[in-house]
């Protein structure tokens, strides 16, 4: 189904690995054309409940966009690249249903910028962060100069983003970039068990929350009445019924997404 990415389905979590380990997984056209493919798939199908996106292999999650297709672009042309970027990471970032990083080594470049589009991230102790574009005398392009500084703060993004530094994982947990750090080996099963938990939840409402939080740094929309729509649309379901007579009766609820 797709030529850059592999992909798992399990207990309602897609797991999606970008997989050129020989090229450090480097973002070009094929794993856009397969990342949007993939989003497709997770709008539409009621199976897939939340995503795992990372990289395959010991050293890097996504260690940047592949230069050589950009090397020669006209100004024209390096327009449209960052736009079509930055539309598949706002699918991302859009998402109803949630999307975690877990990145495994380097995310620089674009593989920080995706990192970011994500809902939140948890990270390998030997995983680096960075946006080194400065370097090739170029800015991040795919959204990076906005999260950056939303994530972490202006100083620390224009420190970053000006000076081409690398921080490590526990720099990037104490910036806020990451809600965890732990081991290469333990990174997925933190993974599925965060989402196991956020899956138990009333879909309905996970995607309301989504909408909400990501309302806040939408200069066209005034986030306290995104908030009250989606609070007065989640009484029109069934879940929502359904969490309220659980906690009457002092039971687990079950959502059917509904």
């Amino acid at each position: 189904m797709y030529q850059t990415l592999l992909s798992s389905l399990e207990n309602g979590i897609l797991t999606l690995t970008i997989n050129r380990p020989d090229k450090l997984n480097a973002l070009n056209k094929e794993v856009f054309t397969d990342l949007n493919k993939a989003l497709d798939e997770i709008y539409s199908n009621a199976e897939i409940r939340s995503v795992i996106i990372t990289g395959s292999g010991p050293k890097a999650f996504v260690a940047g966009a592949d230069i050589s297709e950009f090397s020669e672009l006209t100004i024209a042309e390096s327009r449209a690249l960052s736009k079509a970027g930055q539309d598949t990471f706002f699918r991302i970032e859009r998402s109803p249903k949630p999307i975690l990083a877990c990145v495994n080594g380097f995310a620089l470049g674009g593989g920080c910028e995706l990192a970011m589009s994500c809902h939140f991230r948890i990270a390998s102790d030997n995983a680096k962060f960075g946006q080194p574009e400065v370097n090739l005398g170029i800015i991040p392009g795919y959204g990076g100069t906005q999260r950056l500084v939303q994530l972490i703060g202006k100083g620390r993004a224009m420190e970053l983003l000006m000076s081409a530094t690398m921080i490590d994982a526990t720099t990037a947990l104490q910036y806020g970039l990451v809600n965890y750090i732990v081991t290469a080996e333990e990174l997925l099963t933190k993974a599925r068990s965060i989402l196991e938990l956020i899956n138990s939840k009333a879909p309905f409402a996970i995607a309301k929350c989504i909408e909400a939080a990501n309302a806040v740094y939408d200069e066209t929309k005034d986030g306290y009445s995104v908030e009250a729509d989606a609070f007065s649309a989640c009484f029109g379901t069934e879940d929502r019924r359904e969490g309220a007579t659980a906690f009457l009766e002092k039971r687990k609820a079950v959502f059917i997404g509904k």
